[in-house]
């Protein structure tokens, strides 16, 4: 049975997780619409919420529900993890690290529908051009999280 976990973060605003034991469905950024509490928090939250005070937090052993992931979409998101902190990679790099290098828009795809934006950094994938989209959360939010790891764009 999946249940959720929300989170405050000083001057983000709100998010929520929802897990089944201890396998991440899906997160949400914290925003100012969000509907994440101040209850109990998880280990989970507490890696989040030190993310946002400016620590590396390691989310390498969060285990993700990747069941309905093609291998395509499950080589993108091993690519996504192995981008360093502070460092970004346009969608043609991805693609390339997924070993698909003509595949850019398909790993953009894999990117927009990321339900684990903080343990899958898509946030660091930018375009050839410049910082490129974020989906519903917008590109000031991509900017604020790269912001943090030291990126500006």
């Amino acid at each position: 049975m999946a249940a959720s976990v929300g989170y405050r973060v000083d001057g983000w605003g709100a998010g929520r997780v929802w897990l089944e034991d201890d396998v991440l469905l899906y997160h949400e950024l914290p925003s100012g619409t969000g509907r994440g509490d101040a209850g109990p928090q998880n280990e989970l939250t507490e890696r989040f919420r030190s993310y946002f005070a400016g620590e590396r937090p390691d989310f390498s052993g969060v285990r993700l529900d990747l069941e309905d992931y093609t291998p395509f979409q499950l080589a993108v998101v091993e690519a996504l993890k192995r981008v360093p902190y502070g460092e970004v990679v346009t969608y043609g790099e991805l693609a390339a690290l997924a070993g698909r290098p003509n595949a850019q828009r398909a790993a953009g795809s894999v990117c927009a529908n990321n339900r684990f934006p903080l343990v899958v950094p898509c946030h660091r994938v930018v375009s050839a051009t410049g910082i490129g989209g974020y989906g519903a959360s917008g590109v000031e939010v991509k900017r604020r999280l790269l912001g943090l790891e030291g990126v500006s764009l």
